[in-house]
């Protein structure tokens, strides 16, 4: 473990392996090539196995070690606009200086993609993302729930106000969606009774909620979910000031809130290593989902970026579920473990709203993260392009991959990771 009293002085830079090599049940090692989606070819030195793209996984599956796969996703808005158009439309009242009434988003979107039948059934914003979910068959669906659940009028002084009726929350059911990471800057826009009324339609539902909670005890406690003959997910979520969550929303003993994220200290990294060590256990996969930064742009502060490294070094880190920004923002892995910075929003109703053209949108990933659970160490990524019409995600056309794809091979440079278009599929390749 590094000296975090020194921790300004660590050169935090990736150790750059070529091969990394797996010792398998089997009694055999067999060479991983991350630059090259770990696929392993004739001419690879690595025993001369022959395979195809993604490989990596079904290898360790076949030779007896378990591999879990994931879905994460960016900022899931299902409030205002998407609410009006569920079967459940909740009160529409907004108190925006821009828009006063939620159907106005819905107008707005009509006006850019056409008309969007009313009421949808709740599957329907997922669109194209469904049939993505069962092909490819996550043990576990996480996503950043952007939007307070619920019927209360006691709005909070801000610019915009996100809430979804509760009785919409078969939206979030319908796919089959496991946890919720909730400390962001919208969670507690209708108050304290907001937030009461978020976590019991959550928990009601059958989904697991981290980052926000009565009490400071229960916004720090992770979503732990075991994954049948595999292992633990333990999944922690974290909200940071930089995204606009106010300090006053910080939970305490006495005091509902988030699980504030108060600076990217050596002090603050300590705090979450002794909480994630009370908890972690051997084979354990722990997840850091994290609300920071501003919502354009694709610059990653160097505090953001030495903080994931703390986080994996120190914490127990296995990966870093990054969010706030609305693009996709660089990939890096570091140490074997994934860094996704800025997942951008999948689910939102900015359709038709002018301004920020230029980072696309409208455009999303669907992120399939498969991780060695005796190690939390990457093993492959998968991303599958999306684009948002009317209010629904359908797949992203070649030309919408591409551009996806040229994006996040300018901004994986620095990170030495870069993605390759097989099919409609984006994979990343990095060395380590």
């Amino acid at each position: 473990m590094k000296n975090l009293e020194n921790a300004k002085h660590v050169n935090h830079q990736p150790k750059r392996r070529r091969f990394i090599v797996s010792t398998l049940s089997a009694g055999f090692a067999v060479a991983v090539y991350p630059l090259y989606a770990q696929s392993i070819t004739n001419s690879d030195k690595a025993g001369g196995i022959k395979s195809e793209q993604g490989n990596s996984e079904s290898l360790l599956h076949d030779s007896g070690i378990s591999v879990i796969k994931l879905f994460l996703c960016g900022d899931v808005m299902t409030g205002r606009g998407i609410d009006q158009i569920l079967p459940h439309p909740g009160n529409p009242t907004l108190y925006e200086g821009y828009m006063k009434s939620a159907a106005g988003y819905v107008e707005l979107a009509e006006q850019a993609n056409g008309p969007i039948p009313r009421p949808v059934d709740f599957s329907y914003i997922w669109g194209d993302a469904l049939a993505e979910l069962k092909l490819r068959k996550p043990d576990l669906r996480i996503i950043n729930l952007e939007t307070a659940v619920t019927g209360s009028n006691d709005v909070q002084e801000k610019a915009v106000n996100y809430r979804m009726n509760p009785d919409n929350i078969p939206c979030i059911t319908a796919a089959n969606i496991h946890c919720c990471a909730l400390a962001n800057n919208h969670i507690l826009d209708w108050g304290y009774s907001g937030l009461a009324e978020t976590l019991d339609t959550l928990k009601k539902a059958g989904i697991k909620t981290t980052g926000a909670g009565m009490n400071i005890q229960e916004a720090q406690a992770p979503a732990i979910m075991p994954v049948s003959g595999k292992g633990r997910v333990l999944v922690f979520s974290f909200g940071s000031e930089t995204s606009g969550v106010p300090w006053s929303w910080a939970a305490t003993a006495g005091k509902p809130g988030v699980n504030f994220l108060p600076d990217f200290s050596v002090k603050t990294i300590r705090d979450i290593r002794h909480y994630i060590s009370g908890l972690k256990r051997t084979g354990d996969v722990v997840i850091a989902s994290i609300h920071w930064g501003g919502n354009w742009g694709y610059e990653v502060p160097r505090e953001q970026q030495e903080f994931a490294y703390w986080l994996i070094d120190d914490a127990g880190v296995d990966i870093i579920h990054g969010h706030s920004s609305h693009h996709a923002k660089g990939i890096e892995v570091y140490q074997g473990k994934l860094i996704l910075y800025g997942c951008g929003d999948f689910l939102n109703d900015y359709e038709g709203i002018s301004g920020h053209e230029a980072y696309r949108g409208d455009l999303s990933l669907m992120y399939f993260a498969s991780v060695e659970p005796a190690d939390g160490k990457l093993i492959k990524l998968d991303m599958v392009p999306m684009q948002t019409r009317r209010f629904r995600l359908n797949h992203a056309s070649r030309s919408d991959a591409l551009w996806l794809k040229d994006v996040l091979n300018r901004e994986g440079r620095k990170f030495k990771t870069e993605v390759e278009l097989v099919a409609d599929t984006l994979i990343l390749r990095w060395t380590d």
